[in-house]
């Protein structure tokens, strides 16, 4: 009996001080935006002035015991239609900014050039397992979502051809 209580309180020590594990959350934060040439700054001219898209973008969290994020990656869902025919996107990254401020490039896709190109001047494209920094993750997640934007650039515009504000939907 005192072998089994020994090996009960030495069990219960070993627990005590290791690191509570991390785990997926459940229920993804998703987030969508409208994309649209006039919401650039400035404004797109024609050509590209017709298109308009949409983005959701859904993220995979990790947290530790305290729900704290400990780790993030997103997985992006892009439609594009109303471009000129064979316009090519060459960039597609969250920024962080108002909609009236050009702001810095917080999470970035990692398109390649020629990967997506919208044929009849529509596509749509996925791009999984995106890594998102954890500070940027904790501040999209928690409620800023005024402060980023969902930006697709074509060779025309380089800057930037449609983009829009993130919304939270989940």
């Amino acid at each position: 009996m005192k072998r089994f209580a020994l090996i009960a309180i030495a069990l219960l020590v070993v627990s005590c001080g290791s690191k509570p594990p991390t785990q997926p959350s459940a229920g993804a934060p998703t987030f969508t935006a409208t994309l649209l040439p006039a919401n650039e700054n400035p404004a797109i001219v024609a050509p590209e002035n017709t298109g308009s898209g949409t983005v959701t973008i859904t993220m995979n969290l990790t947290r530790d015991a305290n729900q704290a994020i400990t780790a993030a990656t997103a997985t992006f869902v892009v439609n594009l239609t109303g471009f000129p025919a064979n316009t090519p996107i060459n960039l597609a990254h969250i920024h962080e900014g108002d909609r009236t401020t050009n702001g810095p490039v917080r999470v970035n896709l990692g398109l390649a050039n020629g990967e997506v190109v919208l044929t009849n001047g529509a596509g749509s494209f996925t791009k999984s397992n995106i890594n998102v920094d954890v500070n940027i993750a904790n501040a999209i997640v928690n409620g800023n979502t005024a402060g980023f934007y969902f930006n697709v650039h074509s060779a025309i515009n380089p800057g930037g051809v449609a983009r829009g504000q993130l919304t939270k939907t989940q």
